[in-house]
């Protein structure tokens, strides 16, 4: 029969290289999460800084201090609509959009519907473009940057003009 401070031994020493085994698994986890720290810095550093040739807009939110930002790209997330936020802050396509509701192309305050947009913003009238500007306009509106009047159609709310 084993004795009590044996079983005792035995069992401290299970507990010990568990520990051990616990304490090397953390600092490998440690390890990569400093890893990835690091990395979303260094990526937030980099996209922070203009690329030469590259335009930076100031932006002013609800009258806080501006903050330079690059100017959208195609590709970009559409922000969504907050006051003082300017239409320079959406990739071109959004833009050109905005520009075309707002009045840049004569039809300042007019409400569109995707066919119009379409032709307005220079794209042939074809199903698969108008479905395009359809998506892109519903987006807007989803961010605040659009009214949706009624299925399809869509203006500008009053304050939010194409103006940079």
């Amino acid at each position: 029969m084993p004795s009590v401070m044996g079983l005792l031994e035995e069992r401290e020493r299970a507990a010990r290289q568990r520990e051990e085994a616990l304490q090397a698994e953390l600092r490998e986890a440690e390890a990569v999460w400093e890893r990835f720290v690091i990395a979303r810095e260094t990526v937030g550093e980099v996209l922070a800084e203009p690329r030469e040739g590259e335009d930076v807009v100031s932006i002013v939110v609800a009258g806080e201090r501006p903050v330079r930002v690059r100017q959208a790209v195609p590709g970009s997330v559409v922000p969504h609509w907050e006051e003082g936020l300017a239409p320079a802050v959406l990739a071109p396509d959004y833009r050109r959009i905005m520009d075309v509701l707002a009045g840049g192309k004569g039809t300042r305050g007019q409400v569109m519907d995707c066919r119009q947009l379409a032709a307005a913003v220079g794209l042939e009238p074809l199903p698969a473009k108008v479905e395009g500007v359809r998506s892109k306009a519903k987006r807007l509106a989803a961010r605040g940057w659009l009214a949706q009047e009624r299925p399809g159609m869509f203006s500008v709310p009053a304050g939010r003009d194409g103006g940079s």
